[in-house]
């Protein structure tokens, strides 16, 4: 039986394949797709904090924060599309398809990092260089949003690394990045990745970040 995450990415494939027929070259141009796919969900909840906070429902969290923000703040300028709308896991063959169909300009893969060192604090961005080009794109915008979250929000850095991760390496966006935004194994980073108007803030900053890359 298909899941209603399922369902739902169906049914937005569908919508999608059938507005494109009526928009013109022109429209499409000014609003670029990008895929958001919150790690994690159903049986596999990621990282957990002290408190059983856990890393599925924060990064489903910031996703649907940057749908909001995305039509209240910027009037819809990017077509976001989240790879699960609801508590649901998503095989990783799977997570590559909406992605595929809707042929995305930008792939993130949004995640909360867990150390055995409950020092450990910051975030991580990893790419799978496919081409120059993509390669070059990706480390970009990677760069981007990861400078936005210390330079706002004063989030620390760890850099930019490879990651062999099946939804960047079966991904064929011309921008695919995976995004851990912090640690719940370390406190601080647990309480403020838990709070929601880190959440938001965090949505914010992506969002700019992407938009800048985009220049928009």
């Amino acid at each position: 039986m298909y899941t209603l995450n399922q369902i739902l990415l169906a049914l937005f494939c569908l919508f999608f394949l059938n507005v494109s027929f009526t928009q013109n070259e022109k429209e499409l141009e000014k609003n670029p797709i990008i895929v958001i796919d919150p790690g994690h969900g159903g049986k596999d909840p990621g990282a957990i904090t002290a408190q059983g906070i856990k890393e599925k429902d924060i990064v489903l969290a910031i996703a649907f924060k940057m749908i909001v923000l995305n039509d209240t703040l910027f009037d819809n300028m990017l077509r976001l599309f989240l790879t699960r709308y609801t508590d649901t896991l998503i095989a990783l063959r799977d997570r590559t398809v909406l992605s595929k169909t809707l042929k995305a300009d930008i792939f993130i893969s949004i995640h909360c990092n867990q150390a055995i060192n409950t020092t450990a604090a910051g975030t991580e961005v990893f790419i799978y260089p496919k081409s120059e080009a993509q390669a070059s794109a990706s480390n970009y915008l990677g760069l981007t949003i990861q400078k936005g979250l210390a330079d706002i929000l004063g989030v620390k850095k760890r850099g930019l690394k490879y990651g062999n991760f099946q939804v960047l390496r079966d991904n064929n966006s011309n921008v695919s990045i995976l995004l851990e935004l912090g640690f719940l194994t370390q406190s601080d980073e647990a309480i403020y990745l838990s709070n929601q108007e880190s959440q938001s803030a965090i949505a914010l900053v992506i969002l700019q970040s992407i938009m800048k890359f985009l220049g928009l």
